[in-house]
């Protein structure tokens, strides 16, 4: 009974795909926290409207949550 348990040898937790998919999620999520930074203004008194663009209220909120989704997916994708 020993004997078989020690030729099985290591297993990782994940496959090579499920940390290929971790990458992608954590590229998606630094693009998107990338996008959503800045737009703020040098001077608190004076109004920057940079800040309510289509790329931070859209785009990389969007981005961020597929980084996360695919996070999720990264983590349950078992090889059949």
């Amino acid at each position: 009974m020993e004997n078989n348990e020690e030729n099985k040898g290591f297993q990782f937790a994940f496959s090579k795909m499920n940390y290929i998919l971790m990458g992608i999620g954590l590229v998606l999520l630094a693009i998107g926290y990338i996008l959503l930074s800045g737009g703020g203004s040098d001077d608190p008194n004076v109004f920057n409207p940079a800040m309510f663009d289509t790329r931070r209220l859209y785009v990389a909120p969007i981005l961020i949550v597929l980084g996360f989704v695919v996070e999720i997916v990264a983590i349950m994708y078992k090889k059949k």
